[in-house]
């Protein structure tokens, strides 16, 4: 006896049985249950070797990460490995730099590799417009929506990024701050047509913030283009201050930038927060640990990775495309000064 024997009596699929047997989520009430009635009723006791023999042979998963620095993207990726491993599938992991296409890279793993489904961590929305046609498998794009995309083999799991990048520089402009800086916006002139990426989402959640509170902001001028590394924001924090010495504030569009930026701002001789106040994004762990503890935008990396995990097996047994929305936080830390 197979577990197809218990999933032609219960009625659901091989791959639904495969979660309940695995105590993986993703599974209705309803479905769990029949599916465990079905196993008592056959007597039928899954087979642990024929089982690691599917982790090791069996066709698998991918997950495709963009930004081999991120560190967000480095925890997910971790979760999301236990899950694949507790649902008993097989995975493989890819890494890109940032301005490597993973929409090719994506192509070339179904030809090669026929994978059941990838994952995608991070991406360039211009290159699935252009590309992603060529992706057949189903798919799902983290911490980047693709709702709007329209593939109906392509998944989202993400954040608000206007929304979070607006309370971010909300927080500083409600602290009394006015010449604030920008780290890694995309200064490009925003028009209706445009397809826009992270980055840019981010910056129009500053511009709105500044909207809001009828203050002028000026992205070709308060703003600077960097890589998600601690080099960038190092060498971002500085061109900002070289360009702008009365600045009081900088809002990084990472942590991981952030916390160069935080040594670009001693290296100078200025302190955190009395000289210059800085607010990160994601709200990864080294965050809380920074001299002074960073003020960020906290992303829920576990739920990202768990619906993005879930929704992709939902796919794999036959599900439309889903597309979420997961809350953020603001977490105060000690990196904001509050202006007299």
């Amino acid at each position: 006896m197979t577990i197809k024997d218990v999933a032609q009596r219960s009625g659901y699929s091989v791959g639904t049985v495969s979660r309940v047997l695995n105590g993986s989520s993703g599974v209705s009430k309803a479905a769990r249950d029949k599916v465990l009635a079905v196993v008592e009723e056959l007597g039928f006791k899954p087979n642990s070797n024929a089982r690691q023999l599917k982790l090791r042979e069996g066709r698998g998963y991918s997950i495709i990460v963009k930004g081999v620095g991120n560190r967000l993207f480095a925890g997910i990726v971790e979760k999301m490995q236990r899950m694949f491993k507790d649902a008993g599938r097989a995975v493989d992991i890819y890494y890109l730099e940032e301005d490597s296409d993973e929409v090719d890279l994506a192509a070339q793993v179904c030809r090669e590799r026929k994978p059941l489904g990838i994952l995608f961590l991070g991406g360039n929305r211009e290159n699935f417009v252009r590309r992603f046609s060529a992706v057949t498998c189903p798919c799902v794009l983290v911490t980047t929506r693709a709702d709007t995309l329209g593939f109906p083999n392509l998944s989202s799991v993400s954040t608000d990024d206007v929304a979070g990048a607006a309370q971010a520089m909300g927080h500083l402009l409600d602290a009394g701050h006015r010449a604030v800086g920008v780290i890694g916006g995309d200064s490009r002139t925003f028009t209706p047509e445009m397809d826009y990426n992270t980055s840019q989402l981010r910056l129009i959640g500053c511009q709105q913030a500044h909207l809001q509170r009828g203050l002028p902001f000026d992205p070709d001028r308060q703003s600077v283009q960097a890589r998600y590394s601690l080099e960038g924001g190092y060498e971002a924090a500085g061109r900002l201050l070289d360009r702008s010495p009365d600045l009081t504030a900088i809002l990084a569009m990472s942590d991981i930038m952030a916390i160069g930026a935080i040594r670009a701002i001693h290296d100078r001789g200025l302190r955190i927060p009395e000289d210059v106040s800085i607010v990160g994004y994601d709200g990864i762990e080294q965050a809380a640990y920074c001299i002074p503890r960073l003020t960020t935008i906290q992303q829920n990396a576990d739920r990202l990775a768990r619906r993005g995990v879930d929704i992709l097996l939902q796919q794999t047994d036959g599900g439309g495309a889903v597309h979420e929305i997961i809350p953020f936080q603001l977490i105060c830390g000690e990196s904001v000064r509050t202006m007299k």
